[in-house]
């Protein structure tokens, strides 16, 4: 696994991927960071962390999105299905990749309270709790879009599927909403990202919501080892 994970990291960061996730990931959390926080003079990162969660949703697919698709692509996946390695050390392998790229973005959350705590005295609490709730959001997400790139051959197939994926994700609190039923609008607000995410930006820290996310991960990380086993079998 960890042979898996140096590649992968070194694959993103020979490229130009880390760069330009950081770069976009970087830029639009410091734009609501002056936005929220400089702007209106305060030391909440609620404001942040609220918006970052739908631009979240669009760039964990461009990180995974060359994941499986690309070894596939290339032909370079039997290889890999062959290699004396389980099908499970190579899905961990990847997804660790992945979620370390995202894990060096989120810590600007923590270079922003640092920066509050010039001025004020930061809700060291709230910001903590939320930074977690990012970190296990990131890593259902990926673990999801992991499974999809395992899917296909295509990158753009991928991003743009993981994409739509990821705003139909951010749009389950507002179709539980908008339906009348209440056993289907439970249901969606039971499965609704946003409904466990905004407990950690409350600084809430509620063992269901972690639950709920790393069982998520397991799960679609569980998918993608199935789907690798069927295709080494095929």
């Amino acid at each position: 696994m960890g042979a898996i994970l140096k590649r992968e990291l070194s694959s993103y960061f020979n490229s130009a991927t880390a760069y330009v996730v950081m770069a976009v990931y970087f830029f639009f959390s410091g734009l609501f960071f002056y936005t929220y926080c400089f702007a209106y003079n305060s030391a909440s990162l609620a404001g942040v962390y609220g918006n970052m969660f739908y631009i979240i949703m669009f760039i964990i697919p461009i990180i995974t999105m060359k994941t499986f698709a690309e070894e596939k692509r290339q032909k370079t996946d039997q290889a890999l299905l062959t290699a004396p390695t389980s099908l499970t050390e190579i899905v961990l392998g990847k997804f660790l990749g992945a979620f370390i790229l995202y894990l060096i973005c989120s810590c600007i959350y923590l270079v922003y309270a640092v920066i509050i705590s010039f001025f004020t005295t930061p809700e060291w609490s709230v910001i903590l709790c939320t930074f977690l709730g990012v970190v296990l959001l990131g890593a259902s997400l990926i673990a999801i879009n992991v499974f999809i790139s395992v899917l296909t051959e295509s990158m753009i197939i991928a991003a743009v599927f993981g994409m739509a994926v990821g705003l139909l994700i951010s749009m389950m609190s507002y179709f539980a909403s908008m339906i009348s039923l209440s056993w289907i609008s439970n249901a969606l607000k039971a499965i609704s990202f946003m409904e466990y995410y905004q407990n950690f930006t409350y600084g809430i820290l509620s063992i269901v919501d972690v639950v709920f996310f790393l069982s998520v991960t397991a799960l679609f990380l569980f998918f993608t080892v199935r789907a690798l086993e069927k295709r080494r079998w095929s």
